[in-house]
């Protein structure tokens, strides 16, 4: 089964992960003061949600395992996980100004659809160029 998840930065620098799938009647969101940190709470609230609807006498015919999530994420969100990427050869790559690629790194400006276009379309070029690669 497969779930969408949404990882967005709050305003304390804090990211949560929401999602609005329902399993066995349980919800799932996860916190944490980094991107990693959230995911394996989301991970472990799966794992103990379907614990505690079994324990209710839920008929739950899934497990944890079976589950498959598909992230989501706002600027910051990303950057934070995939903190091995340089933004300023990226803001370089994707056209976008450095400073301003900065900010929304680190949530103090939105991108623009046009600009998330951009630097999306960038994501993918880099997905694309590693997927080639031969060692």
């Amino acid at each position: 089964m497969k779930i969408k998840a949404v990882v967005e930065k709050n305003d304390n620098n804090f990211y949560a992960i929401t999602c609005d799938d329902v399993i066995a009647g349980c919800h799932f969101g996860g916190y944490g003061y980094s991107v990693a940190e959230a995911k394996a709470d989301f991970m472990e609230g799966i794992e103990e949600s379907l614990e505690v609807a079994k324990e209710m006498g839920k008929d739950v015919t899934i497990s944890p395992k079976d589950i498959e999530v598909e992230f989501r994420y706002d600027i910051p969100s990303f950057f934070n996980y995939f903190d091995w990427i340089n933004i300023s050869a990226f803001a370089k790559q994707a056209g976008i100004n450095e400073s301003k690629m900065r900010a929304y790194k680190s949530g103090l400006a939105s991108a623009s659809e046009k600009t998330l276009a951009k630097i999306l379309s960038t994501i993918k070029e880099m997905g694309t160029a590693m997927s080639a690669v031969a060692l």
